[in-house]
């Protein structure tokens, strides 16, 4: 009996040792599947997640802000945003601007107004569970000294094939004294999909449950989440708003045909003008995540608690 017992000891540690190799290959299959990758192009860098386009990070000099486009749905491929869509073509996709900084505008077109133009993206992790690139941008206008320059650390990762993220970090250093009166037109933003908005069905809801332009708008909210419904596919963009943010959390400019985004500018103390001296920095987070499923199948909200605890 003694040799039948060794004998089967000996096969359920054969077994279990195949168990335990193929779990392995299954959760590094699970990573590698998950991988991401950025290249960095002529005038954009690109990001792909387990061997599909995400997004890319356009910054042409002759645009009027870089900004990020396709963003594209985990499930669909298809992109959530729009890179320019009626009846506000400047709306491009998922960007960062702002009107009436000392008396320019580095929002709307026409860049004789002012333009945020990229020195030239660094990819610091070029692949893996995430990508790390940096961007030094200058805001200006032609034929004067810049007036701005900001520093933006994007961080972009695919925790599973369901959710895709974007962590935007941006540091605004003034080269001169600053002034930005009051202005709907300001900061992070992002502009779906018609196909998503709320007036072709799609739904806009804030952390508190509060659903739409009337119940959203200029309402202080850590998050927001548009979502829809398209052939089918149910996917959606969330901001998040990082807690060490000034303004936090920030009231919302939020429109039923696609646009949102968290804007302190509109909402300005007494609707005096926002004053940023020369060396002073203003440093601005957020969490982009783009998600399968609604509001509560994406679980927005534990992923806003995960957002503020990670370093």
């Amino acid at each position: 009996m003694s040799r039948w017992i060794k004998f089967a000891a000996i096969c359920f540690l054969i077994v279990s040792c195949n168990s335990l190799t193929a779990k392995k290959v299954s959760d590094s299959a699970t990573v590698d599947s998950q991988q991401v990758v950025a290249k960095l192009e002529k005038d954009k860098v690109t990001i792909n997640v387990a061997g599909k386009l995400f997004t890319c990070y356009k910054f042409a000099p002759l645009q009027k802000y870089p900004y990020f486009w396709p963003v594209n749905g985990p499930v669909s491929g298809q992109s959530v945003t729009t890179e320019s869509s009626q009846p506000y073509p400047h709306h491009h996709s998922l960007f960062f601007g702002c009107d009436r900084v000392n008396d320019g505008n580095f929002w709307q077109e026409e860049n004789k107004y002012g333009q945020i133009v990229s020195q030239g993206p660094k990819i610091i992790e070029s692949e893996g569970r995430r990508v790390v690139f940096v961007d030094t941008c200058l805001w200006r206008q032609p034929e004067k000294e810049p007036i701005i320059l900001d520093i933006r650390r994007v961080v972009i990762t695919a925790p599973n094939e369901n959710i895709r993220s974007i962590d935007f970090d941006i540091s605004l250093q003034p080269l001169t004294d600053i002034l930005i009166q009051k202005t709907n037109h300001s900061l992070f933003s992002a502009r779906v999909v018609p196909q998503l908005s709320v007036q072709s069905g799609g739904t806009l809801v804030n952390a508190e449950g509060k659903s739409g332009e009337k119940e959203t708008w200029g309402v202080a909210s850590p998050w927001c989440n548009y979502y829809g419904t398209r052939k089918g596919v149910t996917e959606g963009i969330a901001i998040l708003q990082h807690p060490d943010n000034r303004w936090f959390p920030s009231k919302w400019f939020t429109r039923d045909y696609g646009f949102f985004s968290p804007t302190p500018m509109n909402w300005l103390e007494d609707d005096k003008p926002f004053k940023l001296a020369k060396g002073e920095t203003l440093t601005l987070r957020y969490r982009v995540v783009i998600h399968a499923g609604d509001t509560q199948t994406a679980d927005i909200n534990r992923l806003f608690k995960q957002y503020t605890k990670d370093e």
